[in-house]
């Protein structure tokens, strides 16, 4: 399970890793937190069009990653809060798709970080441990059989302190025709052009002393029983 803050977020971070695991037969599921109405430097953006925009986006991003189901949340960007609601919907979506792994944002990257950014990954990571795991966490679930479930692995992208590397060499490409399916974020042309060298250097130095090209850095986390 990927859960990303806006749409585009993770292709930045983890398309190729989950283009990776898809090629490998494991099933990825997106969880999006934000419906990415503010991402516009536009004045005359409707913010409404935008967000139909940016979902249609991002499905079209997941069609080339083969991840067939995406969960929009549809929160308005900037608008996050490490709060019980917001928790409650992602244990939800952890105990409806049951996942051994799951990808989000680091929320400890930098003093200055993008707010969605570090509540989507503070409220995933405690959504994973301990509120999935346990019963008499929002009990009502147990009605709809959302029943308890325990994540094995959570990855963070954008993180300082990595220790596990991921070979995209395979799928990078395809990390970049999901990047360019965020029109409305990346533009076209030589702008694109610019979003995608910068990705592919980021990438590239990723990969450094390894035995293959290119790479995404995770800090990864094992869940505790």
């Amino acid at each position: 399970m990927v859960v990303t803050p806006h749409p585009d977020d993770a292709e930045y971070g983890a398309a190729g890793t989950v283009a990776r695991m898809v090629k490998e037969g494991k099933k990825v599921v997106y969880v999006v937190c934000t419906n990415g109405d503010k991402g516009t430097s536009d004045i005359n953006t409707n913010p409404k069009e935008l967000a139909k925009i940016r979902e249609r986006e991002q499905i079209a991003a997941c069609k080339v990653l083969g991840v067939k189901e995406v969960a929009f949340l549809r929160h308005p960007d900037q608008s996050l809060e490490d709060a019980h609601e917001f928790r409650k919907e992602i244990v939800c979506q952890i105990r409806k798709y049951r996942p051994q792994i799951v990808i989000t944002a680091n929320p400890y990257r930098h003093y200055i970080w993008h707010r969605d950014h570090r509540i989507a990954g503070q409220v995933t990571l405690d959504a994973v441990f301990p509120y999935a795991r346990d019963h008499l966490t929002y009990p009502e679930l147990l009605e709809k059989d959302l029943k308890p479930h325990k994540v094995k692995e959570v990855f963070l992208w954008a993180s300082g302190d990595v220790n596990y590397i991921s070979d995209i060499s395979k799928t990078f490409h395809l990390k970049i025709a999901a990047l360019r399916c965020h029109k409305s974020q990346i533009g076209t042309g030589e702008k694109a052009k610019k979003v995608e060298d910068w990705v592919r250097n980021m990438n590239l130095d990723m990969a450094k002393g390894k035995n293959f090209e290119i790479a995404e850095a995770f800090h990864l986390v094992e869940v505790p029983d």
